[in-house]
């Protein structure tokens, strides 16, 4: 799928995430508001080289860069991203006022768009984290397992992913959480096939779920199942491997899209801190997290409108603002009753 702030749109074989924070100046601030707003014309400057046009752009604002940058009320449950220091790892915060999450069939789509958004940019933000993708063989991470297996599809999609009538002014946009984990393959391979499958809940090569401990410690897959008076709550991920075969830094970068942002806290509470406490996920015997942000993703109309409308902060949405929140609440109640894009990974076996 192509376009700006398509959170539902499809895997890709490539992507760049772009995490940057706003130099502490009124000008920066003013000029990096203007270049998010224009974030359409910078997509449309890429794909007017191909023909494919098989390219995307989404944007997410920190909780910490909302009010100086929006100048809007935000979103209910936005809030910085909470360490979690667990007896293994530490889910550590970092920092982020905005993402850039660029996707696209071809490695040199995602390069020319992050390129045109530094010119853009310029010296207002500083880089804080800047990590390539792509799509490992059948959709599997470099620990050799199908990531992503869980996703919501079709009519599950919006409902998990897409903020609803529960906060209509934020309507049709999404929270977002990114972690960058560094896994050490030499350890997890040692472990053994048998062993894999037991701390990710699946079976390696036909991607086949293992049935839930009845007690003690379980698996990564049971970790990150969120059931609350019987109700299953999902998020969408659109993980990607990333690093180096030479330099050893490699791993997955994490990225979470939610309707609830509690939904995919309650995830990481459960496989850093343990559930029960202390018997966390053991996927992170091998597999550490050196960044951890939060933001939220926009709805399209609403982040090309953010240039217009009050300077301060604590005034009500007004003016083409207002017009345009009324309008995207409408269409994403519309959305949330309708089929979504089908997001499944094809079959490692051939079918798809």
């Amino acid at each position: 799928m192509t376009g700006l702030q398509q959170i539902e749109g499809p895997l890709s074989e490539a992507a760049v995430f772009l995490v940057l924070t706003i130099k502490d100046d009124d000008g920066a601030w003013d000029r990096v508001r203007t270049t998010v707003a224009g974030s359409d014309d910078l997509l449309k400057n890429v794909l007017s080289r191909d023909l494919d046009r098989s390219a995307s752009l989404t944007v997410g604002i920190g909780a910490s860069a909302w009010d100086r940058l929006v100048r809007r009320p935000a979103p209910k449950e936005l809030h910085p991203f909470r360490e979690l220091r667990g007896t293994a790892r530490t889910a550590v915060s970092t920092p982020g006022d905005l993402i850039f999450h660029v996707r696209a069939s071809r490695r040199d789509l995602c390069y020319e768009l992050t390129r045109q958004i530094m010119l853009a940019l310029g010296d207002d933000v500083t880089v804080e984290d800047d990590t390539i993708g792509f799509r490992y063989f059948d959709g599997r991470d470099l620990l050799g397992f199908v990531d992503g297996t869980a996703n919501p599809i079709d009519e599950q999609l919006a409902p998990a992913a897409v903020v609803g009538e529960e906060d209509p002014d934020h309507a049709g946009g999404s929270y977002l959480v990114v972690q960058k984990y560094l896994h050490e393959l030499t350890r997890w391979d040692g472990l053994g096939t048998a062993a894999q499958e037991q701390v990710i809940g699946r079976t390696k090569a036909e991607n086949i779920e293992l049935p839930d401990a009845d007690h003690g410690q379980k698996s990564h897959k049971t970790l990150n199942t969120i059931t609350v008076d019987g109700v299953e709550y999902d998020i969408l991920r659109d993980n990607m491997p990333f690093g180096s075969a030479v330099e050893g830094d490699s791993g997955t970068y994490f990225i979470g899209y939610s309707r609830r942002l509690w939904v995919t806290e309650r995830m990481l509470e459960r496989m850093f801190l343990g559930d029960p406490p202390g018997m966390y996920d053991r996927i992170l015997d091998v597999s550490r997290p050196v960044t951890g942000t939060t933001f939220f993703v926009p709805a399209s109309p609403y982040l090309l409108a953010i240039d217009d409308g009050p300077s301060d902060a604590s005034s009500s949405a007004s003016g083409d603002l207002s017009t345009v929140i009324a309008e995207t609440a409408e269409v994403a109640a519309a959305a949330s009753a309708a089929p979504g894009p089908d997001r499944s990974i094809p079959d490692v076996l051939g079918d798809s």
